[in-house]
């Protein structure tokens, strides 16, 4: 099965779905990622502060694909962020990943307190593009406002903001200004924040009637018709699993096709909550983590 590509804002093509491993213990990864490209995915998802680097490039190294083959997503956490500190960032992810070239580095979060350490972060992002060293460069949980002060000093318009989108939350807004500047969104938690909205209290959107109902008469599962919900908007997804049967499920998306009416249906199911933190409450403080060299 092909999965269909998008053309970032450089002209760098990026497989639409691609498998995360956010909360992914590091001794599961492997296992995960390889099951993953077993099922068919090429574009995987990581992070520094995920601190499952390492075996995400093992499961790469096991899978016998060629490094063309395979699209490879990391983040720089706030710890890392300054000019200096992100290029050295890079240098720790890659040699986890054990690859020379990342293609797609991205920002983590803003940092709102310190923005102007985002800002030198972003331009060590602009040089690691420049010398071949990353292929597309974006940031991840920019809101409006963060996303605004980017574009006023940057030289390289972001390929990509990840964010969290799904039918409770959308974010139209963020989307709206990336569509303006052709910065695509990538979604996270796409398929609900299954993870936050069960901790606070919140229904699943696995469980929400509508979606089961169009569910049904796609004779598909909720995430199956989530994870179309998206694709066909545009956006790009990144599901996550260690389940076998679950990682397969999500990726079995693309021979069915909803209506317009479905995604209308879809998409007024929008609640306005956050599931993730707040992106404005970001700081050194409250977040930090170290990220090891090794």
């Amino acid at each position: 099965m092909t999965v269909p590509q998008l053309t970032l804002n450089n002209g760098v093509t990026m497989p639409a779905l691609g498998f995360g491993v956010f909360q992914t213990p590091p001794a599961e990864t492997r296992a995960a990622v390889e099951t993953a490209f077993q099922t068919g995915y090429r574009h995987i998802d990581t992070a520094a502060a995920y601190g499952n680097e390492r075996g995400v490039g093992e499961a790469f190294r096991a899978s016998g694909l060629t490094r063309a083959e395979v699209f490879l997503e990391t983040k720089i956490w706030i710890n890392d962020y300054g000019y200096e500190e992100t290029l050295h960032a890079f240098d720790k992810s890659a040699s986890k990943l054990g690859v020379d070239q990342i293609d797609l580095l991205i920002l983590h979060q803003a940092l709102p307190s310190e923005f102007t350490r985002t800002l030198d972060a972003y331009r060590a992002l602009e040089t690691l593009l420049a010398d071949g060293r990353v292929r597309a460069i974006g940031v991840s949980n920019f809101m409006v406002d963060h996303l605004t002060a980017l574009l006023d000093s940057a030289t390289v318009v972001p390929a990509v903001n990840q964010i969290e989108v799904h039918p409770y939350f959308t974010q139209p807004e963020v989307r709206a200004l990336g569509a303006e500047h052709d910065i695509l969104t990538q979604a996270w938690a796409p398929i609900g924040g299954i993870t936050f909205y069960r901790d606070s209290g919140h229904r699943s959107t696995l469980d929400d009637p509508a979606i089961g109902e169009i569910a049904a008469t796609h004779g598909r599962s909720p995430a199956q018709v989530m994870l179309r919900w998206h694709l066909q908007q545009g956006r790009s997804a990144i599901p996550k699993s260690t389940n076998p049967q679950r990682i397969a499920e999500n990726f079995d998306v693309f021979d069915f096709v909803l209506a317009e009416e479905e995604l209308a249906a879809i998409d007024a199911l929008e609640t306005g909550k956050r599931g993730g933190p707040e992106p404005a409450d970001v700081n050194l403080k409250t977040f930090s983590l170290t990220i090891p060299e090794a």
